[in-house]
Parts: structure tokens; C-alpha cells; sequence
């Protein structure tokens, strides 16, 4: 069964494993902690601050898996962005993705009371935007040559999913 939690401390380790991994690491947004100390900072304020950010782990029958993440990007229109997906490579290819970003927007919408999620995947990435459209999030756009990502500019693929759009 796929749960998520709150990332703890206990955590970093394996998170910076996952987040250096070869197979994991060309593929994840350029924002995010790929240290020690720069991911127990993350995880710490996860803890501290929930209403403004969460590092999440996903599991599957109590076993580390994947992580994800959001921030709080506006109080006053109740928006979030998330991202930070990444599954451990031993467990690709069983749906885990899908079922966890589902519950993660249950969570954040009616739950923590987001009204809009916002993602950004990098435009190379198919994987992450096959992944986005099959959990119904809906594609707003392309910013083009948006990010720096080893010396080559990068389009990146905008998308949305409101509290109306979740599955019942």
C-alpha cells in the first residue's frame, strides 16, 4: 500500500542518495538540495513551517520508495507548487508515481486547503509529462528556454490542477 509522511531527519541520508542517483538526478529541477546539509535544512523547515513547505516521503508498506515535495506559493490565492518527484529506480514501472502524486493532491488541496497546484517540468522530460497528464493535471503552457540546466537553455511545460479538477 503507498502512504506518504513528512520527511524526518532520519531521512536525509536516503534522500540524498536518491536525489544524486544517476537515474534520477538528470531528470529532477535545478532548485533543489542535492547536499547533506542543504537537505536536512529542507527537511527541518518542512517540519517547522507545514503550512509553507513539505518534503514528503513516499512508502510503500512502510518502505522508503520516492519523495515529493511543495512550497506555498501564494497565501492569498491559496497556491502551491510542487515537484521534486523522484522514485527510487528499483521501483519504477509499478504505478507508485501515479498513486502517490494522486493522494499528494488530495492532500494539498483538500486537506492543507490549496486552491491551485502548479508544476513546471523540464520540456525534455517526457516521463514527467506523460506522468503530470495521466494524474489530470491540465498543460498551461511552454516557457521557452526558461532554465539553465548544464550550460543549454531548457523550455520548460507548465501545469496546473485546481481543487475542481480532482477526481472524485
Amino acid at each position: 500500500m503507498i502512504s506518504l509522511r513528512r520527511a524526518t531527519v532520519d531521512d536525509v541520508d536516503w534522500l540524498v542518495e536518491l536525489y544524486t542517483d544517476e537515474d534520477t538526478e538528470p531528470f529532477l529541477g535545478g532548485r533543489g538540495p542535492r547536499d547533506w546539509d542543504a537537505m536536512r535544512a529542507q527537511v527541518e523547515r518542512s517540519q517547522e513551517e507545514p503550512d509553507e513547505t513539505g518534503r514528503m516521503i513516499i512508502e510503500l508498506d512502510g518502505e522508503r520508495v520516492g519523495t515529493m515535495g511543495y512550497d506555498r506559493v501564494s497565501e492569498a490565492h491559496a497556491i502551491a507548487r510542487i515537484g521534486g518527484l523522484a522514485v527510487d529506480p528499483a521501483f519504477r514501472g509499478r504505478g507508485i508515481a501515479d498513486e502517490a502524486a494522486r493522494r499528494f493532491q488530495r492532500y494539498l488541496l483538500l486537506e492543507r486547503g490549496f486552491h491551485r497546484l502548479e508544476l513546471a517540468c523540464y520540456g525534455f522530460n517526457e516521463r514527467a509529462i506523460r506522468h503530470s497528464e495521466r494524474v489530470g493535471f491540465v498543460r498551461e503552457g511552454v516557457k521557452r528556454k526558461a532554465y539553465l540546466r548544464h550550460g543549454e537553455w531548457q523550455d520548460a511545460v507548465l501545469f496546473s490542477l485546481l481543487r475542481e479538477d480532482l477526481e472524485p
